[in-house]
């Protein structure tokens, strides 16, 4: 059991309330994930200048230095942006040992484990100003209680995935896609529907055809929320037994397991809200 929230704010009037909101939003979904969290914000400049690069990594060196770059550590997680290619910047980092777990031109990530609260104010997450974001609370079933594997995996640049159940075939897709020459930074099985949608979208697909795609190869119980440069996508299973509710204004759109992560969100009294279907692709462009 974990938890997911998501929001796609259509009015630039709500950007610099992103963080207040989504933490409000993260806030009410503790009690389904209290081993760890994780944070996705799309558009904070003071975190990711325009026209630069940022990476977020695990297990960055005391001594990490790149010409140029703002470095900021949040527990667990360092943030490295500077004016360079997102390829320039990763391969600037690569050889200090550190694990990227985030990377793009409108991107942060923050992952951590411990109570979902305490790291929302280690992230400065109400400080955060942008057009999109997401957080996981996370209750372990497949792999340990790690900064590594929690949620989201944002694995291709600016994108990001988050996961509310297991998926049963991963290790033969874990396979295939390591034939394909595909590495993987942990033992996750929310990771192999990551990977598998960054190859989909580096292949051209967009959302709504890679998360199809994902319904056809993926067995198990799944919802899914997954974000990139200018796209919210939501998609549960065949069965749809994990929790998933959306709620839609002229302002945003929104995402949660839960309606009570929604019910504070300005406007909800006027806003459709409905629960996803099965494997029917939920799909929303910027």
């Amino acid at each position: 059991m974990c938890g997911i929230v998501g929001l796609h704010l259509r009015d630039p009037e709500l950007h610099p309330r992103l963080g207040v909101l989504l933490e409000t939003m993260l806030g009410h979904m503790c009690e389904r994930g209290p081993d760890s969290a994780g944070v996705a914000v799309y558009g904070d400049r003071r975190r990711c200048p325009e026209g630069w690069a940022a990476v977020s990594l695990l297990d960055a060196p005391p001594d990490l230095s790149v010409p140029g770059a703002l470095i900021t550590a949040a527990g667990d997680t360092t943030v490295v942006a500077a004016p360079l290619t997102v390829d320039e910047l990763v391969a600037a980092v690569r050889g200090t040992g550190a694990l990227v777990v985030g990377s793009g031109t409108d991107l942060t990530v923050y992952k951590g484990t411990g109570h979902p609260r305490d790291l929302a104010r280690t992230y400065d997450l109400a400080g955060a100003q942008g057009w999109q974001g997401l957080a996981h609370t996370r209750m372990a079933t497949e792999s340990a209680v790690t900064a590594s594997g929690c949620h989201p995996f944002s694995v291709g640049p600016d994108q990001c995935l988050v996961h509310n159940g297991s998926f049963a075939n991963h290790a033969t897709i874990r396979r295939e896609l390591e034939a394909d020459g595909v590495v993987f930074d942990s033992e996750n099985d929310s990771e192999v529907g990551a990977r598998f949608v960054a190859s989909r979208l580096a292949a051209g697909d967009d959302l709504d055809k890679a998360l199809r795609l994902l319904c056809e190869r993926f067995d198990g119980f799944y919802t899914l929320l997954v974000t990139s440069a200018d796209g919210f996508a939501v998609v549960r299973d065949a069965i749809a037994c994990k929790p998933a509710i959306i709620a839609e204004t002229d302002a945003w759109v929104a995402m949660a397991s839960e309606f009570r992560a929604l019910a504070e969100l300005p406007g909800i009294d006027r806003a459709k809200i409905w629960e996803p279907e099965p494997e029917r692709v939920h799909a929303w462009v910027r």
